[in-house]
């Protein structure tokens, strides 16, 4: 068993984002429970779970970890009354967060997924709504009012002006 829990760790210590410095630091992971599927590619931690990286943290009820075929990190997925992401972006004096029932991280294309009761920060500027993408490279969110078998949510935000 101690190999896979090092196999699940390992497959978190793949780039959680494109900074060579997030990469290459250790992952730490704090859980109640894993349930590992090698076979599958899935590492499913439950119970006040907080994943970190470097500058990268996931917090959530329950994060599922899923691998590609070649072994790489493609998906986390965070769960929980507030699910939240960190992620403090090279030469930003404030980390980009997000909250949201359900948080969804693409490693490959480096996008995010804030699903129900979504918010995300960034800089000053705060977005809410029922769904919130955001590419972390192209910094750009979109926001949209609805969630797959919920109520609509209606987008807010709050732009400060450049200085």
């Amino acid at each position: 068993m101690h190999a896979y829990l090092r196999i699940a760790l390992l497959s978190l210590a793949l780039p959680l984002t494109a900074q060579a410095q997030t990469s290459q630091a250790p992952v730490e992971v704090e859980a109640d429970r894993l349930d590992l599927d090698q076979r599958a590619g899935t590492a499913v931690y439950s119970g006040n779970v907080n994943i970190r990286q470097g500058e990268m943290q996931i917090r959530g009820d329950r994060v599922e970890i899923t691998r590609n075929d070649a072994g790489e990190l493609s998906q986390a997925t965070a769960t929980g009354e507030r699910a939240y992401l960190r992620n403090q972006l090279e030469g930003e004096p404030a980390p980009m967060e997000g909250w949201a029932r359900r948080i969804i991280y693409h490693v490959s294309e480096r996008r995010v997924e804030l699903i129900d009761q979504a918010e995300l920060t960034q800089r000053s500027d705060r977005f809410q709504g029922g769904r919130l993408e955001y590419f972390i490279d192209r910094e750009v969110v979109q926001a949209r009012s609805d969630v797959s078998g919920g109520e609509n949510q209606r987008i807010r935000m709050t732009l400060q002006p450049a200085q």
